[in-house]
């Protein structure tokens, strides 16, 4: 925060708009990204809100920029490499502002049957890794760390019922 309200924010550098959109084409073309995440660089490159919105349009015109690619991307890989369940992929999309409709585009990118095994495979390893010899505190704890990673708990517990039974 500024401590002087008249004070102008300080940026590395400002950019011109031709500069911006260059440098923004190369920061998607990197990767996918969010619009959110766009505009904050634009910002960063100390350009103004009209500016701001006018470069983003031009990106999404170009195919620089496209929610739904994004949600795609970013849904199959946080659940192929961090093992991240849907609730948590969903939260997360949502907090960079994309609409409800890619994200559902974004989640059908995991297969049901994939998910299960992932869910199931993500029980046993945490089974096999507990010391805990209460099996009450040992399901417990094993059902909190997946629900923690995003997955349904009715989900969950239906399948640490049927893999650790009393």
């Amino acid at each position: 925060m500024l401590s002087d309200p008249d004070q102008e924010p300080k940026f590395k550098k400002r950019y011109s708009p031709t500069e911006a959109l260059a440098r923004a084409q190369r920061y998607c073309a990197y990767q996918e990204r969010s619009h959110k995440e766009v505009k904050n660089k634009l910002f960063e490159y100390g350009l103004y809100t009209s500016q701001v919105d006018e470069l983003l349009s031009q990106l999404i015109t170009d195919g620089f920029l496209n929610e739904e690619r994004f949600a795609k991307a970013y849904a199959g890989g946080k659940f192929r490499i961090k093992k991240w369940g849907r609730l948590k992929i969903k939260n997360e999309l949502e907090y960079l502002g994309l609409t409800r409709n890619c994200i559902q585009r974004g989640l059908n990118e995991i297969e049901s049957s994939d998910y299960s095994k992932t869910l199931k495979a993500l029980i046993k390893k945490k089974a096999s890794e507990s010391q805990e010899q209460n099996p009450f505190k040992k399901r417990d704890k094993i059902a909190r760390f997946v629900i923690g990673k995003g997955y349904e708990p009715d989900l969950v517990w239906s399948y640490i019922k049927d893999l650790l039974p009393d």
